[in-house]
């Protein structure tokens, strides 16, 4: 008897942590690529071009810029735990931003967030200053602020982060994707889930047309590795990806792509660890009387929309003392939690975002959009929660308040 009558069809759907681990196959396409030795962990193809059967070529790679088997194994792993249609692997995610807004041209609008990464509005202001695409910002955990700038000739794109960040605001993306279908027809909808991870939330499911991901933070995990992911729910706007990616020759090396494909497979157990330290940092922070934002605490106003479209609350998290002087005397006198950009690594990360990750944003505009300067975010890592609350005990000490743990 065939092994092969063992066995169904389709592929039995397995649960979020193990489908992170789970690849199926070392071998992207069972014609052209095989592996004698049955490797458990997908090879590296470190080569730059690849050997052709005929003068006319017709192998399935010839040039890694354009394609390359561990960069596709990767790809196709992330669009299994994303339910995309295809995924996509570039240099970063900023990367990843710009290869999707070149999918908009000179005289066309995209409504955006007012709480954005530092980067992105940066790379926002670019566009509209020199390429003629106007972006809006609005408060998205408004749907009605969302509609209002809705054009169905003009607007070609949505861009929403959920949640936001430094602020950590919830924007509901069921029922803005459902308006922009309805109001502005051509709009593309694009989520930047780099916050919550493909673990925790799916976009594309939750009615987004793309969602994208800085590699760099939670799949990878550990700051080791600059990368880009996209994630598309059509063939079409896969398509039209793949060109500029091609194109533009963004694709993430052969090295990273398994660098990244490696990290993807803990994604599970650190998350889980990362937001369990989380809400008791959080809730320790809530205690002694500060403005805590963060969506695992039940205070937090937008706590129920949230916990609709996700399943956890992430590792995120930020707070305000009311005084810019407070805030610096905290965060540098923290030892466990190093200063530093970014957020999603095993080790435990503070910043003033006004001073470093958003300190791009014009201090007007961040005034206008209520950034406050004094706001410090923490990125919690996989340490032990008591060292963690200790260390910022010690810090709000040394910085004047009366603690209690």
């Amino acid at each position: 008897m065939s092994s092969e009558q063992n066995f169904p069809k389709e592929r039995k759907l397995y649960r979020p942590a193990t489908e992170l681990v789970y690849v199926k196959s070392v071998n992207i396409d069972e014609d052209t690529i095989e592996d004698p030795y049955n490797a458990s962990s997908v090879p590296i193809y470190q080569t730059a071009t690849f050997k052709q059967t005929s003068s006319s070529g017709a192998g399935k790679f010839d040039y890694t810029r354009s394609g390359n088997p561990t960069r596709s194994a990767c790809e196709a792993h992330l669009a299994k735990i994303m339910a995309a249609k295809d995924a996509f692997v570039v240099t970063s995610g900023m990367t990843a931003l710009d290869v999707i807004l070149r999918l908009v041209k000179a005289g066309d609008e995209i409504v955006a967030g007012n709480d954005l990464y530092g980067g992105t509005n940066r790379l926002l202001a670019y566009l509209q200053d020199h390429m003629d695409i106007k972006t809006h910002n609005v408060d998205t955990t408004s749907v009605d602020a969302v509609i209002e700038k809705l054009c169905p000739n003009k607007t070609k794109m949505v861009l929403l982060e959920t949640p936001t960040n430094p602020k950590i605001k919830i924007a509901d993306i069921k029922s803005i994707s459902e308006a922009v279908r309805k109001l502005a027809p051509n709009a593309i909808i694009v989520v930047d889930n780099t916050m919550m991870s493909p673990y925790l939330q799916k976009t594309l499911s939750l009615g987004a047309h793309i969602e994208y991901h800085s590699g760099t933070k939670y799949l990878s995990g550990h700051h080791d590795l600059m990368a880009g992911v996209i994630g598309v729910n059509s063939s079409e706007l896969a398509s039209k990806i793949y060109h500029v990616i091609n194109a533009t020759g963004v694709g993430l090396s052969p090295f990273d792509s398994w660098l990244l494909l490696r990290g993807v497979k803990t994604l599970a157990v650190r998350i889980e660890k990362q937001q369990d330290n989380a809400i008791k940092v959080a809730q320790f922070l809530h205690n002694n009387g500060l403005t805590v934002h963060y969506p695992g605490l039940p205070s937090f106003p937008q706590y129920s929309l949230h916990k609709s479209l996700s399943s956890g609350p992430g590792a995120v998290l930020s707070f305000e003392t009311g005084d810019v002087g407070t805030s610096e005397r905290i965060v540098e006198s923290t030892k466990i939690w190093a200063i530093s950009v970014s957020f999603g690594c095993v080790n435990s990360l503070i910043s003033m975002p006004c001073r470093m990750s958003h300190a791009s944003i014009p201090a007007e505009v961040r005034k206008q959009r209520d950034l406050k300067e004094d706001l410090i975010r923490l990125c919690v890592g996989i340490e032990d929660p008591i060292d963690l609350i200790e260390d910022l005990a010690s810090a709000l000490t040394f910085a004047g308040y009366s603690v209690k743990i």
